[in-house]
């Protein structure tokens, strides 16, 4: 099936599209994705377009579950209006900002951002829809519920995806600007912020299945969006700690997301991601 949208001003489905990771959060999980100074953000973004990327993806805060991350919003919105200004006058890839909170966003969107990627699915700040909607921007909406049920891990996606839908389509938020991505690595027993769904059994399970059937979100009818590079999921698979150390295994993990109906994968390795995407790509046209 194939599925039409829209990203900023890039259209998704005809192929798989590379979304660039750029964290200036230095309390992120992998430490090598943290560019601080603007020379490196903007030598970052420099390289990433010109390593065939689609999107950049900018982080000010991290929401990774099993880390002590929150900061205050006036940094976060502190480091990202920073961030964003030096990407926009580095290249002209459409911009996405990873975060959570409302205010936050509207800054980015001010500032020129395309899209709001909500780890949460528009569930966390009750004013994040009306301001995504306000600007027409697209949105990356995760699967997110505060408490998960015990049931199938496919079934409890695609119902807490719908019901982002849902709140997205209520403020009148376009069907087209509408991402769906199954938060890989945000179903977990316990953790240290809000941004995750608390649930039972083994996350690591729930995340190998989704990725195995990862076709199976095509019924709602929306891209899908999915990012599982370094995550934890690969280092407890192959006895790796250090995400630095992951490289092989995100790609080999990307590359099944690409060939089970991901239409855009967001990666911290640009030019690594996008061989592996196209090679796989080619291939499987024959």
């Amino acid at each position: 099936m194939k599925i039409k949208g829209l990203m900023g001003s890039v259209p998704v489905g005809d192929k798989t599209r590379i979304m660039g990771v750029i964290n200036v959060s230095p309390e992120s999980f992998y430490k090598q994705s943290v560019k601080v100074s603007a020379r490196e953000i903007a030598k970052t973004a420099e390289q990433m377009e010109e390593q065939g990327a689609d999107f950049i993806d900018i982080g000010a805060m991290s929401t990774a579950p099993y880390l002590k991350t929150m900061i205050s919003i006036e940094k976060e919105i502190e480091r990202l209006k920073r961030a964003v200004r030096i990407v926009k006058d580095t290249c002209s890839l459409p911009i996405s900002v990873d975060t959570p909170r409302s205010k936050t966003a509207e800054v980015a969107l001010n500032l020129g951002a395309d899209i709001i990627n909500d780890v949460t699915g528009l569930k966390y700040d009750p004013e994040m829809a009306r301001i995504t909607a306000d600007h027409d921007a697209s949105v990356i909406l995760s699967a997110y519920e505060k408490q998960s049920g015990s049931g199938n891990a496919v079934k409890t996606t695609i119902q807490a995806l719908k019901n982002s839908i849902r709140i997205a389509g209520n403020v009148g938020i376009r069907s087209n600007k509408i991402i769906v991505d199954p938060a890989i690595g945000f179903f977990r027993a316990k953790g240290n912020n809000p941004f995750f769904t608390r649930m039972k059994g083994k996350w690591l399970d729930r995340d190998l299945i989704l990725i195995g059937r990862l076709k199976d979100l095509q019924i709602l009818r929306k891209p899908i969006c999915i990012s599982v590079s370094r995550k934890s999921f690969i280092g407890k698979i192959l006895n790796i700690e250090n995400p630095g150390d992951r490289l092989f295994g995100s790609l080999a993990a990307e590359t099944i997301c690409a060939l089970n109906g991901a239409h855009i994968i967001r990666t911290h390795n640009v030019s690594s991601t996008m061989q592996a995407v196209r090679i796989a790509e080619a291939l499987m046209r024959r």
